[in-house]
């Protein structure tokens, strides 16, 4: 309308009346809401501190804070600012000296089926490293990420005699056919144990989808984005994400709530 009045020069009283506007609603400026404002403020900082997150988990951090939104209204803002996930993204540098069944066995409760497997991963210098990953499939809870230059079948036994002492024996574990995995001395202790391992068939990842899908988070999430000078930097900064991944993300699977959410105990 303010386009008309200028071009036709007739007054603001006349045209709104010719609309049926009134002059009050046509003067209205819209002021800026200062909770609008500050939802905006949060999504771009969480974006920032999350990168390889999308508005969906941003939107599970936002609600887990105690923000009353939505999906769709962090999604128009996330467009407003032009914020997106990119395809890949550059390794950063951190200071060092700064601060057997090849059908699915689905879990029904913790403890019941396991699965484990490695991500390989290089140093600075070019020399590999891996890690073993072990996963609860049914809490989603990463029991350890173990970061070392070589791991045998005997330090598999070691970390699982740990894990088994921490958090109970489970009655499976799956994994693919590595040699880590199926070896004989690894196979006869966890039968002592009556621990029945259930590997999956060779070249069909998907029937280890758990721990591929945690694997694949992980070098989405993590790993693309750092550069280990060390495997003492790879160690510490994996068990940062680790716990990080256990007591902060969100998990699409359990409702937006991480696999095992940090609580505060208050005094008596």
């Amino acid at each position: 309308m303010r386009h008309a009045i200028e071009v036709l020069h007739v007054s603001e009283r006349r045209a709104c009346r010719a609309i049926g506007q009134l002059r009050s609603s046509y003067r209205y400026v819209a002021e800026p809401d200062p909770t609008d404002e500050r939802l905006r403020a949060r999504i771009i900082a969480l974006a920032k501190e999350y990168g390889r997150y999308g508005y969906r988990t941003i939107t599970w951090f936002l609600q887990r804070e105690g923000w009353d939104v939505g999906k769709d209204r962090v999604y128009t803002i996330w467009r407003q600012e032009g914020l997106k996930v990119p395809p890949k993204q550059p390794k950063r540098t951190r200071l060092w000296r700064a601060d057997g069944s090849c059908v699915r066995l689905r879990p029904i409760h913790r403890n019941h089926v396991w699965s484990y497997d490695f991500v390989a991963e290089r140093t600075h210098d070019g020399r590999v490293f891996r890690i073993l990953n072990v996963l609860d499939e049914y809490t989603r809870e990463c029991l350890a990420s173990v970061v070392a230059r070589r791991i045998g079948s005997q330090e598999v036994i070691l970390l699982l005699a740990e894990l088994f002492v921490h958090h109970g024996v489970p009655q499976h574990i799956r994994s693919d056919n590595g040699p880590e995995f199926i070896a004989r001395k690894l196979r006869r202790w966890l039968k002592t144990l009556q621990v029945e391992p259930l590997y999956i068939e060779p070249g069909s990842p998907w029937e280890n989808g758990y721990i591929e899908s945690f694997n694949g988070k992980m070098r989405a999430q993590f790993l693309d984005g750092e550069l280990f000078y060390t495997l003492k930097e790879a160690q510490i900064l994996t068990e940062r994400w680790r716990i990080h991944y256990n007591t902060i993300r969100p998990h699409s699977s359990l409702g937006g709530q991480p696999p095992v959410p940090e609580t505060t105990q208050l005094a008596s």
